[in-house]
């Protein structure tokens, strides 16, 4: 079984960042700004990261016009490299 190496929180601020999108990519591209920071912040690869159904939840909540200005996120690295998020 893998050991947990890291473990944290982090405060991901969606708003400034989806503005410069359509308004109907806005939900699409937020999900794909979270996996690339986590990749890059947690020094893995995008295809070792595994999201919760609650992110995704998340950000749809509203449509794919609205997503949330900010989220909070619970991040665990496993000795394995694979990567867990779920909301906080």
């Amino acid at each position: 079984m893998a050991e947990i190496v890291v473990e944290r929180i982090y405060s991901l601020r969606l708003k400034h960042k989806m503005k410069k999108y359509p308004r109907w990519l806005r939900s699409k591209k937020a999900m794909k700004y979270i996996r690339k920071f986590l990749a890059k912040h947690m020094k893995t690869e995008e295809e070792k990261i595994k999201l919760d159904s609650s992110i995704n939840e998340k950000v749809w909540e509203r449509g794919a016009q609205k997503p949330p200005s900010k989220i909070r996120i619970r991040v665990v690295k496993f000795d394995d490299g694979v990567v867990e998020a779920e909301l906080a």
